[in-house]
């Protein structure tokens, strides 16, 4: 699925949605999204958040040697969704901390609420593999989505 190209505003918004398209590969045998793929569509709505922001997290890895790894989550399963489905990652900040953000993010179905987690995700030196500060220029970037 193509994402629309940004607004000169888009990092201003205080929710970003992401459309998915359920495919048979996320499907279960019981023809039901399969679990796991929630966490999936969750880090697809992080990933894109990200980069509507204005950076691109392989760059941040690339030129300056940091990542953003999942540190924690919570998830609570609500309904099911099914083949062909058009379901909207809702992904926002809830805390941005020293070297941490705080994500709320839900999958809804024409709005409905399916699955909903908390993720925290941290902000690593890659070589060190230690937590890291977030460097100014993100921080000031996301700071405009709280």
């Amino acid at each position: 699925m193509e994402i629309a190209p940004l607004s000169k505003n888009a990092a201003r918004q205080r929710v970003y949605r992401l459309p998915i398209r359920v495919y048979y590969e996320d499907t279960d045998a019981g023809g039901v999204v399969y679990y796991a793929n929630y966490l999936k569509f969750a880090e697809r709505g992080r990933t894109e958040w990200l980069r509507q922001t204005g950076f691109n997290q392989g760059a941040l890895l690339a030129e300056r040697g940091l990542a953003f790894v999942v540190r924690s989550l919570q998830a609570d399963y609500l309904g099911g969704a099914g083949l062909d489905d058009q379901l909207e990652v809702v992904t926002k900040i809830e805390r941005l901390g020293g070297a941490s953000v705080v994500f709320n993010q839900t999958v809804e179905n024409a709005g409905a609420v399916l699955f909903k987690t908390r993720i925290t995700i941290a902000c690593v030196d890659w070589n060190s593999k230690k937590p890291a500060p977030i460097p100014q220029d993100i921080r000031d970037l996301m700071e405009t989505s709280l």
